[in-house]
């Protein structure tokens, strides 16, 4: 990472610098006093969109986060706690582990407030970042005319390329499971995916139904392209998704609900618009049928792990079947909340 052009984490619309740490190393909860060290520089910032009250004993501001980050925020023998307290000159309240409720931050002068809110923001937004994903949202492509496309695709790939490095049956999606993703999540709490299905119900109702003409968008699945830039060493190779009238509505529809998504923080905004793809083999099926989506590189503890891809060569694949026509299907308004496992 650059000096010079350093991560940013985007909170409530303000920027904070992220300084680099050696996320290789991280192997316990042991080493969250450092990282806590080394993450919050310019963080002291007040920032007017947090909302404060001013109470009789001072000022207080309010947190909700997942149970499961609380011990982040707590931190081991509480010294994450004490040094923002210390810092901030702060109280810090956080329920019990495995209880929902509010992070409650206290404190005599609302200046101090507001920067303690600011760093227990920086240390929850990094550590649900380290969470591997729960939940995606997709369009299903699992009708019987693509699936019998696919089962003829995987079929002609084998016949021709098995010999290739890296190909093999293991590789291949399951037909079943044949989705379009529009975005990954991470939701942590009951509230979180209640939340995420009233918000896709908003969507629906404000302009889904206006994009899609309140009827089924009539899609093509065709032609296929790979994610990485080496045909020889392939990790991801998809087909791709349009709409037969060739407009663009159906882009339109998933940019509007990532959009809407990455706004409220369900979904970390790494892209502006969704790749309107449909993955039909993926190297992280060779050890793991269900991955889905982009691999996390933690554990749920933010330990640190490594998974080695054997990736496969896909230039015959590309050159044979550059134009296969998986099949046609009607996707209708209802986008689905499904668990990645």
């Amino acid at each position: 990472m650059e000096v010079l052009r350093p991560q940013l984490i985007r909170i409530d619309g303000r920027n904070y610098r992220k300084n680099p740490i050696q996320e290789q190393t991280y192997q316990r909860e042991e080493d969250e006093e450092d990282f806590y060290q080394g993450s919050m520089e310019c963080t002291d910032e007040p920032c007017d969109a947090y909302e404060v009250e001013q109470t009789p004993q001072g000022f207080r501001s309010t947190v909700r986060a997942p149970s499961l980050l609380y011990k982040h925020i707590v931190g081991k023998r509480g010294d994450t706690r004490k040094k923002i307290e210390m810092e901030t000159k702060t109280s810090i309240s956080i329920p019990k582990p495995g209880q929902d409720g509010e992070i409650v931050i206290t404190g005599q002068h609302r200046n101090g407030v507001i920067s303690a809110r600011t760093r227990i923001d920086v240390l929850l937004d990094t550590f649900r970042r380290k969470q591997p994903f729960t939940h995606f949202l997709s369009f299903f492509l699992n009708e019987v005319e693509v699936q019998e496309g696919f089962l003829r695709f995987q079929e002609e790939v084998l016949a021709k390329c098995s010999m290739d490095h890296g190909v093999d049956s293991s590789i291949f999606q399951n037909p079943k499971k044949l989705h379009l993703t529009i975005g990954m999540l991470v939701l942590l709490s009951e509230e979180e995916i209640q939340q995420t299905c009233e918000m896709l119900q908003q969507c629906k109702e404000e302009f889904i139904n206006d994009i899609s003409g309140g009827k089924p968008l009539e899609v093509e699945m065709a032609g296929i392209e790979y994610m990485n830039d080496d045909p020889g060493m392939v990790d991801v190779l998809y087909a791709k998704v349009h709409m037969k009238d060739g407009s663009n509505r159906l882009q339109e529809l998933v940019d509007r609900v990532l959009e809407r998504f990455q706004a409220s923080g369900l979904i970390v905004k790494e892209w502006n618009s969704v790749k309107l793809h449909a993955t039909v083999m993926n190297t992280l099926f060779r050890k793991d049928p269900n991955a889905e989506g982009r691999y996390n590189l933690y554990t749920p503890d933010g330990k640190y792990i490594f998974k080695e891809r054997e990736s496969f060569d896909g230039r015959n694949i590309l050159k044979l079947f550059e134009n296969f026509y998986f099949g046609s299907l009607k996707l209708n308004s209802f986008i689905s909340l499904r668990g990645s496992q």
